[in-house]
């Protein structure tokens, strides 16, 4: 059994995940790369990256993020405040549902589950 892994996160060529269905401004474009999926699917791990835009967001499972690089902010639904920037650490309880603001293109490391 190997132990899935990428040896540098920023040399990694990530896949069009397209244009966001959720936008309220911009033109907010996904892109990510999965790394491993659990063979019952109860989890995933990956490489995420969206340009600038605002979107409404539902997080359907906990998933816990590192944000590698760029700049955002979360704003829940009850009006907490999340500012993210590289280096950030964010663990979103499933069912998470707010406002995404990207302001430079961002990317994490995540697992959901």
């Amino acid at each position: 059994m190997s132990t899935p892994h990428w040896a540098k996160a920023d040399a990694v060529a990530l896949e069009d995940w397209g244009a966001s269905t959720t936008a309220t401004e911009g033109n907010p474009v996904m892109a990510g790369k999965i790394l491993n999926v659990n063979a019952d699917g109860s989890s995933e791990c990956g490489i995420w990256s969206c340009t600038p835009g605002t979107r409404k967001i539902t997080i359907p499972s906990d998933e816990f993020c590192v944000f590698l690089g760029g700049k955002g902010l979360y704003i829940s639904e009850d009006g907490e405040e999340i500012a993210v920037e590289a280096g950030s650490i964010v663990f979103f309880p499933g069912g998470w549902t707010g406002t995404s603001i990207i302001t430079e293109t961002l990317s994490k490391a995540f697992m959901s589950r």
